[in-house]
């Protein structure tokens, strides 16, 4: 029922707050559990808001009072960290705690946001939801900290009846890209003329608004246990930055650098990272995961749920025009 209240976690964050925006939409009183820190610009006055931590299981009892559907979509979604510590405890324990705490208030429904960083990756082939990634396989923290996470998951819809579906989104672009995300970043450096080279790899680019349709679908639609790629279009990433330069009116990158030469700058980049706190902008793991091309098959999630995206070259125009008002390119 729309008037049901649903709990969202991470909705101050990108894709949560576009999650949280449709579930409203719809008509649901929505509910999120925010960070005392977290900043509050995506977050609407009609939501009830709770301060606390998805690593505090007493402020995820407050914030599970009277809830009927959990969206757990917070991540600690970064490809370095100085302390690697915290993307496990977010993303793995944190996840534990929230599955654990809507158990124990009976929450009919949980949608999980996974990633598609959970599936297996091979030169030359398109994965799906039949390609899990075995952690340690998995290359960098966040990634084999999200597949520990989606195990968590799945044990405990095996062995406790934990009434959730997952959801793989793939990259997520659009508007409300608060911080940015590593994808926005790319969007905000190639605007700004700040990448004139590129690797070969791609992505599969999603509209960030359909893919947080798709979390509603899933609640209606998806089948407990199982897990739904949420993706877009797969895209060369040559041909991302050439869209971002015809929309801002730049030349387009045309050098391609093989990936080996750029590691070099990479663990520079990381050593200047841990003096001064911010994220490099190029990173070991980011070039190693760049050897294959991130394409996916969401073929499953538009059969069973009606899943459906727009052009990617609409996530790219609407990025842009949010960074824009956000001040972050000119």
């Amino acid at each position: 029922m729309p008037s049901d209240i649903v709990l969202v976690t991470g909705a101050s964050g990108f894709l949560g707050a576009a999650v949280a925006t449709v579930l409203r939409r719809e008509g649901f009183a929505v509910r999120v559990l925010v960070r005392p820190t977290s900043p509050r610009d995506n977050l609407s006055s009609d939501d009830e808001v709770v301060a606390g931590d998805v690593t505090d299981a007493a402020s995820l009892a407050r914030a599970m009072r009277g809830v009927r559907h959990v969206f757990h979509v917070a991540a600690d979604y970064r490809l370095w960290a100085p302390d690697p510590s915290v993307l496990f405890r977010v993303n793995v324990d944190g996840t534990r705690l929230v599955m654990a705490e809507a158990l124990h208030a009976g929450v009919e429904r949980v949608v999980y946001t996974s990633s598609v960083a959970t599936l297996r990756l091979a030169e030359g082939v398109v994965a799906d939801e039949t390609m899990p990634l075995d952690a340690e396989a998995a290359i960098g923290a966040y990634k084999k900290s999200k597949v520990l996470g989606e195990r968590v998951v799945e044990e405990m819809v095996a062995r406790d009846k934990l009434p959730a579906v997952i959801v793989n989104p793939s990259t997520p672009i659009g508007p409300r890209d608060i911080k940015p995300t590593p994808t926005g970043r790319i969007i905000v450096e190639a605007a700004a003329g700040r990448m004139p080279a590129f690797v070969d790899t791609g992505l599969n680019l999603a509209h960030v608004d359909d893919v947080a349709a798709g979390h509603l679908l899933a609640l209606r639609h998806g089948a407990v246990g199982e897990r739904y790629i949420l993706g877009g279009e797969n895209v060369f990433l040559r041909d991302m930055l050439i869209e971002i330069a015809r929309r801002v009116g730049r030349r387009p990158p045309r050098i391609e650098l093989p990936r080996r030469a750029l590691f070099p700058l990479a663990f520079a980049a990381e050593g200047i990272a841990k003096l001064t706190g911010r994220e490099p902008f190029v990173t070991a793991d980011g070039l190693r995961l760049a050897k294959y091309r991130m394409f996916f098959d969401d073929r499953k999630a538009r059969r069973d749920l009606g899943y459906v995206s727009r052009p990617w070259q609409e996530g790219v125009a609407d990025a842009l025009a949010w960074f824009r008002q956000a001040g972050m390119v000119g």
